[in-house]
């Protein structure tokens, strides 16, 4: 130990016994922290230094060596500090500067208010310290989650070991594990990919691992199973709730910010990537999965569970009993987007066109895209049509009745309204149709429309006039009919009528008013 010449021993001893802080002697004496403390030991030791380690200082009327005499009384030590040797200069304030601890205030709002409302005069560092100290807590304490056999499973992702990638570069994959609560059995996988679809089949290929599914999955809320957290109503992504609903399996998210809830799951990461894959690497992802097979099988499953003290598979087995049986089928996986439909009644999907009536145009459906298959839904998830998928970009699938206007089904309901005008006027339209192809369309609108304007039993007889006569045509059908048309009848004039006045009542009205209006020379008008 560096030996403190005496009067800087004398002045520590002096200091520490009138309750002055040991940041206060360090300034004033230029003496390390560390030395004070050190003679604050030896000042409050029980067993009394001696040699360079006394605080004493060095007295010729002491005796020292073998010549001491055994009889002699050693000088007194030194009080005890008192307690409050140490008191920050916040003591005073205590009560104040813990209710801003409890707002969550910061050490250095804390300090700026100290100055402006209670004339505080010490340094930043006091406060700092004393606040630090206040917030210390004690050890957060966690409940024990326990759960029955099959009824809960914990989902996670984290990352796998290095692996050369298709472009010759090591990368870190993603790491999927499910984890069951009640055995600690665990399924895991890497994957390159881990968007929304990559989620749910992984799932899948982990319950048909298991054998069967339980009835809980704990997630947190990562995009590729929760779209909208909320702590009430959480939003699943579609293809994940549609998969989690064709096994029977209830989603269960955690609360944001709480990986505690699932931490069955995060130790189950933690002991893959600490014991399994740390400092491995791997010339391919296949190479990655085939290990964690058979790690898991070699020696995560026999191992004995470090709280439940049995064995993982032991605890497995008994599980499986009741895990939820699997489907026959397995789940056709789906991509999902919303799109609008067009003025032509069809919507978009991966460069080809599809029908969506009944849709109406301009409204918005949602499209899943299966392997093989497009099914087009409404807002309410109502299946509006299913179509073989097209193979080639630019494709119309569609069927004729799908046509918001079609020619054809036009042809057939103008021959049915002839039709009704008389045989003979529907035999017409259909021989111009035969005849005159689609430019014979615009004859049968007009024939249909001479209804409008002539009597049906007129437009039947000269239909039939003149189908025996081989001349049918519109032109020919509509000139008949004009020229055999009679002009309508004069109506004659009433002379006589309730609310026709007499000509003698006209004539005697006419005769007061010119009296009344009479001019000057000038062109004045007297009344």
């Amino acid at each position: 130990m560096n030996v403190l010449k005496s009067h800087l021993r004398i002045s520590i001893v002096a200091l520490l016994e009138s309750g002055v802080a040991q940041r206060e002697i360090e300034r004033r004496l230029g003496v390390s922290r560390k030395t004070i403390r050190r003679y604050q030991r030896l000042a409050n030791s029980p067993t009394p230094a001696t040699g360079s380690e006394s605080l004493a200082p060095n007295s010729p009327g002491v005796a020292t060596g073998s010549e001491a005499s055994a009889g002699q009384t050693p000088p007194p030590r030194p009080p005890a500090l008192p307690a409050s040797a140490s008191t920050s200069a916040c003591e005073a304030h205590r009560a104040w500067i813990e209710s801003q601890v409890l707002l969550g205030r910061n050490a250095v709002s804390i300090y700026q208010d100290l100055v402006e409302q209670h004339g505080f005069v010490h340094r930043y560092n006091s406060v700092k310290r004393f606040v630090a100290r206040l917030k210390a807590r004690a050890p957060e304490r966690f409940d024990v989650l326990e759960f029955a056999p099959g009824e809960e499973g914990q989902v996670d992702y984290g990352e796998g070991a290095p692996t050369l990638d298709a472009r010759g570069k090591y990368r870190k994959p993603a790491l999927f594990v499910m984890t069951l609560k009640y055995s600690g059995k665990s399924f895991r996988k890497t994957m390159w990919k881990a968007d929304q679809e990559s989620w749910a089949r992984v799932h899948e290929e982990a319950f048909r691992a298991f054998g069967g599914c339980p009835r809980y999955v704990v997630l947190d809320n990562l995009k590729q199973g929760v779209i909208k957290p909320d702590l009430y109503e959480p939003e699943l992504n579609p293809v994940y709730a549609a998969m989690l609903a064709h096994y029977g399996v209830v989603a269960d998210p955690c609360r944001v910010a709480d990986p505690n809830r699932k931490g069955t799951v995060e130790n189950a990461i933690g002991h893959t990537q600490g014991t399994a894959l740390k400092g491995r690497r791997f010339e391919s992802i296949e190479e990655q999965n085939a290990w964690l097979a058979h790690w898991e099988e070699r020696w995560a499953a026999p191992r004995i569970h470090g709280r439940k003290k049995r064995q993982v598979l032991e605890m497995f087995r008994e599980e499986q009993a009741h895990l939820k049986p699997l489907p026959a089928e397995g789940f056709r996986c789906f991509r999902q987007a919303a799109r609008t439909v067009d003025d032509a009644g069809l919507v978009q999907v991966e460069g080809s066109y599809y029908a969506a009536l009944p849709a109406p145009p301009h409204s918005e459906v949602t499209v899943r895209v299966y392997e093989r298959e497009i099914e087009i839904l409404d807002r309410a998830g109502a299946v509006l049509r299913r179509h073989e998928k097209s193979l080639r970009k630019g494709a119309f699938v569609m069927e004729g009745s799908d046509r918001l206007f079609n020619p054809s089904r036009e042809t057939a309901r103008l021959l049915a309204r002839l039709a009704r005008v008389g045989p003979a006027t529907a035999q017409v339209g259909r021989e111009l149709f035969a005849r005159m192809g689609r430019p014979g369309q615009h004859a049968i609108y007009g024939l249909a429309n001479l209804p409008r304007t002539y009597a049906a039993a007129d437009i039947e007889a000269v239909c039939a006039r003149l189908l025996k006569a081989g001349h049918a045509s519109y032109g020919a059908i509509k000139g008949a009919l004009e020229r055999q048309a009679t002009p309508p009848a004069a109506v004659p004039l009433t002379q006589a009528h309730p609310a026709i006045r007499d000509l003698a009542e006209y004539q005697t009205l006419w005769e007061a008013l010119s009296q009344v209006h009479q001019e000057d020379p000038d062109g004045n008008v007297y009344h």
